[in-house]
């Protein structure tokens, strides 16, 4: 299993909002890299969700339900989209300050190429983030 993270405005789409639909498809990517890395995902990867600009925060843990497509946004066959379905909040909100602060995720695509949208997280950072935001793994 591949770890992730998804970057959305709560203002756009929030954490509650994705609890309520139950499952979604994350559309309206348009950069290679991140495409890219929605290409990687797999059925049962797990993914952070992240709030960007306003909150700045991974506040929650999703799994990818279904591997990617074409975006039914768009007739252009470069973009992609995934489904994801939410799994559980986290239970303390981990702040991209705490985890600017945190040596150990230095290496971090969120910190490193933090307008990338879609990015990857390794192993030894998901275990970091989860202990940061009090969750067991």
């Amino acid at each position: 299993m591949a770890y992730w993270l998804v970057k959305s405005e709560p203002f756009k789409y929030s954490w509650d909002q994705f609890v309520a639909d139950k499952e979604t498809f994350w559309d309206g990517v348009r950069n290679y890299a991140a495409r890219n890395n929605l290409r990687g995902m797999k059925k049962g990867d797990e993914v952070f969700f992240y709030h960007s600009n306003e909150g700045l925060e991974i506040v929650g843990i999703a799994r990818v339900s279904k591997e990617h497509y074409q975006d039914p946004t768009t007739d252009d066959p470069n973009w992609l989209v995934v489904n994801l379905k939410p799994v559980k909040a986290m239970k303390k909100p981990v702040s991209l300050k705490a985890m600017k602060a945190d040596a150990r995720l230095a290496a971090l695509q969120l910190i490193r190429i933090g307008r990338l949208s879609v990015c990857a997280v390794s192993d030894d950072e998901w275990k970091v983030i989860m202990e940061l935001g009090g969750m067991a793994k």
